[in-house]
């Protein structure tokens, strides 16, 4: 699954995966100097001069192809269930506004899938992930050489699929007491998530909570995803995801910015804003309901 997107061009879909410059910078920040490391793949050659930009990917040494199953089970239409079909653009429920979040969605791309046995969205391998950054020439101002966009890359997955499984349990903390006629959609075993698109940095697509805490002082997200989530009967409903960078915290000592998620580990820490979209009757509702404790 892909983690953010870069700045829309005029002709592109503003969905870019696996992440986009600033998002990867930070995640490489926050990372280094972390307990254990992460695993680092090597291409066969250090030399700067066999920069990613230039150099065929052949001559690498391949990264790894495993992929991680999340937790996170995928909808489908009736009828698109087939490894064929679901690399192909997704339709969207919105996809007749052109101003919907993910009228174009991120899961159209090759990177995203589904395990046959689970049902689950599958993140990206390793080999992907380069393989995506190189394709679209979505290479980090740090990364000087092949050596060092594929030790990135290793750092960023475990990053990436963690913030992702955390989107998703706070999802699921909101399903869980919707909707008001089946709550946790328990007669057809749960939500599942549609579709998603990450919208980057763009101040374009600032939430309007976002934009309001910014104008009063406080930090910025540093990215964006809208996700789609289908209940049981088809519904679906929207939610937006602000990703924040998190305090460091001193060993022993946690922090919490008032957020509904958290994931952090030493100097690994990312707080996400996760709620229904205000665009629905729906959203409205559980909303409101949280908000006066009613649920």
């Amino acid at each position: 699954m892909g983690a953010s997107a870069s700045t829309p061009a005029a002709d592109e879909p503003v969905s870019k995966c696996p992440v986009d410059h600033k998002t990867r910078e930070i995640w490489l920040q926050q990372h280094k100097g972390s307990a254990g490391g992460a695993p680092q793949p090597l291409p066969a050659s250090s030399d700067a001069s066999n920069s990613s930009e230039s150099a065929p990917v052949k001559q690498y040494r391949p990264l790894s192809t495993d992929r991680e199953v999340s937790s996170i089970p995928r909808a489908f239409d009736p009828g698109s269930q087939s490894a064929s079909s679901e690399t192909k653009n997704a339709p969207s429920p919105y996809a007749a506004s052109p101003s919907a979040s993910h009228a174009t969605p991120s899961n159209s791309e090759s990177e995203t899938g589904h395990d046959p046995v689970t049902g689950n969205w599958i993140y990206p391998s390793e080999r992907q992930f380069f393989d995506a950054l190189v394709r679209k020439n979505n290479l980090p101002a740090s990364a000087a050489s092949a050596r060092e966009l594929a030790t990135s890359v290793a750092s960023i997955i475990p990053i990436h699929n963690a913030v992702n499984e955390k989107a998703w349990s706070e999802i699921l903390k909101w399903e869980s007491r919707a909707p008001a006629s089946d709550p946790g959609s328990k007669k057809c075993g749960g939500p599942k998530l549609y579709s998603f698109r990450g919208l980057g940095t763009d101040s374009r697509f600032l939430s309007p909570r976002a934009r309001i805490n910014g104008w009063l002082g406080y930090q910025l997200p540093f990215d964006r995803h809208d996700w789609v989530v289908e209940r049981c009967g088809g519904q679906r409903i929207e939610y937006v995801i602000d990703f924040y960078q998190g305090k460091q915290a001193s060993p022993g000592q946690s922090s919490n910015s008032g957020l509904t998620g958290a994931v952090g580990q030493e100097k690994l820490s990312f707080y996400l804003d996760v709620r229904p979209k205000l665009n629905s009757w729906e959203g409205w509702r559980m909303r409101f309901n949280r908000f006066w404790g009613l649920d």
